[in-house]
């Protein structure tokens, strides 16, 4: 099985992207700073950028396991509303 490397860019109007490596077209997520934040950041806007799609990937993460363990204990006569 191949295995996609991803890089995060900056982009020209001052947002972070994230894409797989090597390949042009819609970036997977995009990340944009107001100028508030942007002059607070100073340079570390991309390393908050980093950990907030760090943040992201573990949440995903999280999320499937949780989804995998509530459909294995899922209750046939439980009513969602």
């Amino acid at each position: 099985m191949a295995s996609a490397l991803y890089e995060i860019i900056e982009l020209p109007d001052g947002e972070y992207a994230l894409q797989r490596s090597g390949e042009e077209g819609e970036p997977l997520v995009t990340i944009g700073f107001s100028e508030e934040a942007r002059l607070y950041l100073l340079e570390s806007g991309m390393d908050v950028a980093r950990a907030m799609i760090d943040a992201g990937i573990n949440a995903v993460e999280s999320l499937g396991t949780d989804a995998e363990r509530e459909l294995l204990e899922f209750d046939e006569h439980r009513v969602l509303h």
